[in-house]
């Protein structure tokens, strides 16, 4: 315990530097204004930062890109509460409560709570990142590679399930993605598969360009068929957050917490399923249930809380399992092996002190977050305003720039304008974009894992069904197609016929 305490003192000294300093307010500024912008996710802005930051130092680069993250989350709440817009999916059930309180004259208000809630609940999922990421980093240990491979499996299919609103849709755009990871020259003998004769293809299609262009180009379209409606900024009272909100919800606060730290932790989900987890529990508990969705303090503390301690939890199995939590999460994990940063189960051995490096990076987000929360909250809804005709092509150079920057090649533009518009296709008819993520980041470790099982069990397949980890999450996967198509009440209802 002393020594994670050591290790974390260490590493906060690391970032107490004036260039450390100015990354951390700079890039969550950014994060913010992104966070802020609806149809600016920040997964986009993610992918966006990752190529900005190739030519950093990793440590200096994955700080930036985590106090973006942060930023982007708590973005979101600005716009819910002015606009009834959510910046990013996470601050939609902020919309409820938020907007509603506005139109009462107390936005505010809203805006000290949802400034209070989120600095809280990354705070809370901080912790738990400290805690359970060495622990869960020696239990991975015991895992081989017949339980990766279902592993990635089951976070690609719970992905799916929980993010739309048809599972079938969410597992096949997660196939999707499992397929692309296929793409190029496979990991064992460097065999060339869905090429098309295309040398280009060789070496598989690049993640970024892939992530910028189904986040950020695709949403770039999305804005350009919906217009934003026109943004009129009235006068609110104190931003300050009050202490009596926090004190007399502090229940809720520990309440969605955990619950969206725990959400984060399952591979895939994301921090607007989070939020609405704690919402729907904080109106479960409350005494006041009818309040909600016309102004309920606890409501917005609630959503607010639980979206930001999402992003700690998202990171949890990035670091022990090499398996994001989030769509965003997924980008992070990314740009860790772009910058040399191998997560996994071996983290704790190889590099433990970068665990404790990521734990002060979120502090640092944290205090960015309230920096700018008590003090340029009105000057930031002013970037609501910024017309959508000068908003979209300055998007668009960035997306374009920062695909052809990481490898220098014309082929990776071509391939971000692709996947934008096999994204928006897919917006219109309601498939989640989380699975396709989540497909192609953990397609590679999928594959590698089922190739390296039957490398050591000469092509038998039966100690991936056999071992006791593995076992319990093939019958996990199973039962929850089972549940997912009704299968179940089907079986019985053809049973009691007979």
């Amino acid at each position: 315990m002393f020594s994670g305490l050591v290790a974390f003192g260490e590493s906060i000294g690391n970032f107490l530097t004036p260039v450390s300093l100015f990354y951390v307010f700079a890039s969550t500024l950014v994060g913010l204004i992104i966070g802020a912008l609806p149809g600016l996710t920040a997964t986009m802005g993610l992918a966006l930062m990752t190529t900005l930051t190739l030519k950093m130092p990793s440590s200096q680069a994955l700080l930036v890109l985590i106090c973006t993250y942060v930023g982007a989350i708590y973005g979101g709440s600005r716009s819910a509460i002015l606009l009834n817009i959510p910046g990013t999916p996470a601050s939609a059930a902020s919309c409820l409560d938020g907007y509603a309180l506005a139109r009462q004259g107390q936005a505010g208000r809203a805006m000290g709570i949802a400034t209070s809630g989120s600095v809280l609940g990354t705070l809370i999922g901080m912790f738990f990142l400290a805690l359970f990421t060495p622990l869960l980093g020696e239990a991975a240990l015991k895992f081989g590679a017949y339980e990766f491979f279902w592993l990635a499996l089951f976070g690609v299919l719970i992905s799916g399930t929980l993010t739309g609103d048809d599972p079938l849709k969410g597992w096949l755009v997660g196939l999707l993605g499992l397929l692309v990871a296929t793409v190029g020259q496979e990991s064992i003998y460097a065999y060339e598969r869905f090429n098309f004769g295309n040398r280009d293809l060789a070496g598989g299609i690049s993640l970024v360009p892939a992530l910028v262009g189904a986040f950020g180009f695709a949403e770039l379209l999305v804005i350009m068929k919906t217009s934003r409606p026109t943004v009129k900024i009235n006068p609110f009272d104190s931003v300050i957050p009050k202490l009596i909100d926090i004190v007399k919800h502090w229940k809720t606060i520990l309440r969605s917490g955990c619950i969206g730290t725990a959400i984060g932790v399952i591979p895939g989900v994301g921090e607007d399923i989070a939020a609405w987890s704690s919402y729907a529990a904080a109106k479960r508990a409350s005494n006041e249930p009818e309040k909600f969705g016309k102004g309920s303090i606890d409501g917005l503390m609630a959503a607010e809380t639980g979206d930001n301690a999402c992003v700690p939890g998202a990171v949890i199995p990035v670091l022990t399992l090499a398996i994001p939590g989030s769509a965003p999460a997924a980008v992070l994990m990314a740009a860790m092996l772009i910058h040399g940063v191998q997560p996994g189960p071996m983290i704790m051995v190889q590099s433990p002190q970068f665990v404790y490096d990521v734990v002060a990076m979120m502090m640092f987000a944290t205090l960015g977050i309230l920096f700018y929360g008590l003090t340029l909250t009105k000057l930031m809804t002013r970037v609501l305003q910024v017309p959508q005709t000068l908003l979209v092509p300055v998007i668009l150079v960035l997306c374009t720039v920062g695909s052809f920057a990481i490898a220098g090649r014309l082929f990776d533009i071509w391939v971000m304008l692709g996947f934008g518009f096999i994204g928006f296709i897919l917006r219109q008819f309601n498939y989640p974009m989380a699975p396709l993520v989540l497909g192609i980041v953990v397609g590679d470790l999928m594959e590698k894992n089922l190739r390296r099982g039957l490398v050591l069990s000469d092509g038998n397949l039966e100690p991936f069904f056999t071992r006791p980890i593995s076992l319990v999450i093939w019958v996990t996967i199973i039962l929850l197609i089972a549940l997912k198509l009704d299968l179940f009440s089907k079986f019985t209802k053809k049973v009691s016929r007979t």
